[in-house]
């Protein structure tokens, strides 16, 4: 991606290259919320913690191979957020910053919706995706985790159980899959490159792994060791070059 020779034209000449921008749009785990604990009138506390959230650490891979590189980066994720949400906000919080770079990973919020809204997803991604590259920046639409499969014996808050028996289903019957599914075709319909990190998760629960073990919210917030696998996999995409 031509993001990879921004980077490598900012380690050859500090003076005129420019500092490259990179945006990363979605949801409570690209904002940086861990776990959940009880709060005051009913309400949940939100563990954040910015310093192990993936672009951080998607930072911190980039800066141990372009140690003299300096990036900016756009934290535009926000805590409950669907794709329709991040569509209204994709001027303020994306655009404005001019990103040679952004990833979009929307679903975990979305998915609420039901089967009925699988085709306001699609629909709503590809607008994002349109209006981005219109805007001049490159785009990678990234998968989340994989949710609950289980509900936690560890769950001791009714309203928390109700919200994890709901993930589980989702999960478990399929739904899930038919918004990343349809995630997939708008990017493959707007020729943007997919960063399949839930199909990541799918080949560990695959090999006897407990993936709900992964979430430190016992229910959709992928851990801190976790993160790394978005980042890598990040990496891993913004290395190909998709003009070939």
């Amino acid at each position: 991606m031509n993001i990879m020779k921004l980077i490598e034209d900012r380690q050859k000449d500090h003076h005129c290259a420019k500092i490259p921008t990179i945006a990363f749009l979605g949801d409570s785990v690209t904002d940086g919320v861990f776990e959940l604990k009880d709060g005051e009138d009913g309400r949940f506390d939100l563990i954040y913690d910015k310093e192990n959230v993936y672009h951080s650490d998607l930072c911190k891979l980039l800066h141990l191979l372009y140690p003299s590189v300096s990036l900016n980066i756009v934290n535009a994720g926000i805590n409950g957020s669907r794709s329709v949400s991040g569509n209204e906000r994709l001027e303020k919080d994306v655009l404005s910053a001019h990103p040679d770079l952004t990833v979009v990973c929307f679903g975990l919020n979305d998915v609420h919706g039901g089967s009925a809204k699988v085709e306001l997803y699609h629909d709503t991604l590809k607008t994002i995706f349109e209006r981005l590259k219109n805007a001049g920046s490159e785009v990678i639409y990234m998968t989340p985790n994989m949710m609950n499969t289980v509900v936690s014996p560890l769950l001791k808050n009714e309203r928390l159980v109700k919200v994890a028996t709901a993930c589980m289903n989702f999960q478990e019957d399929g739904t899930f899959d038919k918004y990343l599914e349809a995630g997939k075709l708008a990017a493959r319909e707007c020729s943007v490159p997919i960063c399949d990190v839930h199909e990541k998760w799918k080949q560990l629960q695959s090999n006897g792994v407990r993936v709900t073990d992964l979430l430190c919210n016992h229910i959709n917030h992928p851990c801190r060791e976790m993160h790394w696998l978005f980042a890598v996999s990040l990496l891993e995409t913004m290395m190909i070059d998709y003009n070939t």
